[in-house]
């Protein structure tokens, strides 16, 4: 399933004085199976574009497609985008009432009318996916830690089955052990059901390490968009509009500037260790 956003423009209060365009005639396209990055600082309008995606929200000017069809078109069009496109709101856990994990779980599904049968092999299912044990099925979310109330909420959405899950910023306000088990999560997730999956986050590090594809946003356009290999190479520029790249970029750009000659694309550990480990070893049988 494809998404298409065209010459989409958002904003809020429009003609009042408050008025402020979130999203400025902003154009790209998500293809079937894609992992993409959603990156930006805070107030460039990522959770405002995310909400137009499964229609939360209606564009001020512009248009949102899936599959090819246009989602506002009429309320058969609208209801199938929510239905197809599920969004994980920032703090999702918030959003937990029910008094058990399973029964969280199950809302959606119940919702859909589905029969017991189907609620219980989609509530397994998506606990399972998520990586929370039966165990903890009859146990109120609230009692469970960040990462596994996180956890919950995710399949709270997943059970839903939609063909598109949207992340707005999953990692927050977790500790780094939560964050790295969340993000190891999303990786496997994304293995397992070869899904679209668009994660917003406003980190540079943890978006590196999963993502096929990342659009940077900045005062609410479209800065930069491609794969973390030719968005990275601009270190210093994403450094100007309040982001930083994986600190493995500075390093290489730091090295260059000394008069190194490493491949400017390199953002990750592994692959920086590869390449001065040649430039040392050819600098060593130069000397020889």
């Amino acid at each position: 399933m494809s998404i298409e956003v065209k010459n989409l423009t958002h904003i809020y209060s429009e003609n009042t004085a408050f008025e402020k365009k979130a999203v400025d005639d902003m154009n790209f396209k998500i293809n079937k199976g894609e992992f993409v990055g959603l990156i930006g600082h805070t107030g460039s309008g990522k959770s405002t574009l995310v909400q137009h995606l499964n229609g939360l929200l209606k564009p001020s000017s512009g248009n949102v497609y899936i599959d090819g069809e246009e989602i506002h078109t009429n309320k058969k069009t609208l209801r199938a985008a929510r239905q197809k496109v599920g969004l994980v709101f920032q703090y999702p856990e918030h959003q937990l009432f029910e008094t058990t994990v399973y029964k969280d779980v199950a809302f959606g599904p119940k919702n859909m009318k589905l029969s017991e049968e189907e609620i219980d092999r989609r509530v397994k299912t998506a606990l399972a996916l998520v990586g929370v044990s039966q165990e903890l099925f009859e146990k109120s979310p609230f009692e469970l830690s960040g990462g596994q109330k996180r956890r919950v909420a995710i399949a709270g959405v997943l059970a839903m089955e939609p063909e598109v899950l949207v992340m707005d910023e999953p990692m927050a306000g977790l500790d780094p052990k939560g964050r790295d088990e969340i993000l190891s999560q999303i990786k496997t997730l994304h293995e397992k059901l070869n899904n679209t999956i668009i994660i917003v986050s406003h980190s540079m590090e943890d978006i590196s390490k999963i993502t096929d594809r990342i659009l940077v946003l900045d005062k609410g356009k479209l800065k930069y968009e491609g794969t973390p290999r030719e968005v990275f190479k601009n270190a210093y520029e994403l450094e100007k509009i309040g982001l930083m790249a994986p600190q493995i970029s500075y390093l290489i750009k730091a090295l260059n500037e000394r008069c190194f000659e490493i491949k400017d694309d390199i953002y990750t550990v592994d692959e920086a260790l590869e390449e001065i480990s040649k430039l040392l070893l050819g600098a060593g049988e130069a000397n020889d």
